[in-house]
């Protein structure tokens, strides 16, 4: 190999990725939980500060890598028909984006799973979640081919605990060929759940520090419902749950090693 030809390809290996997983709530920040109440309106009518926090996450979003975003309207009432997802990826320059249509109420609100990258996947798969009621899935991207590819899905599980069972029972098998992987998504559960604790020994991920961060609810976060999850070959250099206002919830944001196989 030329001297060219090595730093071309030490150009198109990046060493670190920095992932960012974030509930956006369709850009409806929450102070107190009584505002569930008292600005219910926001849940179904458009709203001038839905579109700033859009704005101020569009901005911050330019310094991750992949982004896995859930509760992304896709242009309906609520959001003022704009659709959020293509209005983050041109905010934050993403050239690669893709958008699950999830679950949709008329012409009133539309919630989304969303997979931003500054690479171009080798595959991207759209799979829907186990589930009494459609409306939960999962979006799988794969970069690379073969036993050194990296996986990286996203997902929004379900609040019911038998059937969250199920979906991670989903995601295991769906995650089987894979030896690189990066989960991200909201769970709506935290590590000490019993189907949460047998998804981590069935699947050999973990969470990528100490301890899970508490992610909800965004004002005075309890419960670490919001997670990144890395199998066990890919070492984390950051773990945060950032303080911002921006939803009901807080983004989790971990910067990891690429794996050396990894390419763009």
């Amino acid at each position: 190999m030329t001297v060219s030809a090595k730093a071309s390809l030490e150009k198109a290996r990046p060493k670190t990725a920095r992932l960012f997983c974030f509930n956006i709530h369709a850009g409806n920040a929450q102070q107190t939980f009584r505002e569930y109440l008292t600005r219910s309106w926001r849940h179904v009518l458009p709203d001038p500060g839905k579109h700033k926090n859009l704005a101020e996450l569009g901005r911050l979003l330019r310094e991750v890598d992949i982004a896995a975003l859930q509760e992304v309207d896709g242009g309906s009432l609520r959001s003022g028909f704009l659709n959020q997802a293509a209005y983050l990826a041109d905010q934050s320059a993403f050239p690669y984006w893709w958008q699950q249509r999830n679950r949709r109420i008329g012409r009133i609100a539309e919630s989304s799973n969303c997979l931003f990258s500054r690479w171009q996947p080798t595959l991207v798969e759209d799979h829907a979640l186990p589930g009494p009621i459609r409306g939960r899935g999962a979006l799988l991207a794969v970069y690379g081919e073969g036993k050194d590819a990296l996986a990286v899905v996203i997902s929004h599980l379900s609040l019911g605990n038998q059937t969250r069972g199920r979906q991670f029972d989903f995601l295991s098998e769906l995650l089987k060929p894979y030896r690189h992987i990066v989960l991200m998504g909201d769970f709506n559960c935290q590590p000490h759940n019993a189907s949460f604790k047998r998804f981590l020994e069935r699947s050999n991920l973990a969470i990528p520090g100490p301890k899970a961060l508490n992610t909800y609810p965004a004002w005075h976060p309890e419960r670490s419902i919001d997670h990144i999850l890395l199998s066990s070959e890919i070492r984390p250099v950051s773990y945060d749950a950032p303080s911002l206002l921006l939803s009901d919830h807080l983004p989790v944001a971990v910067e990891i090693e690429l794996p050396s196989s990894f390419r763009v």
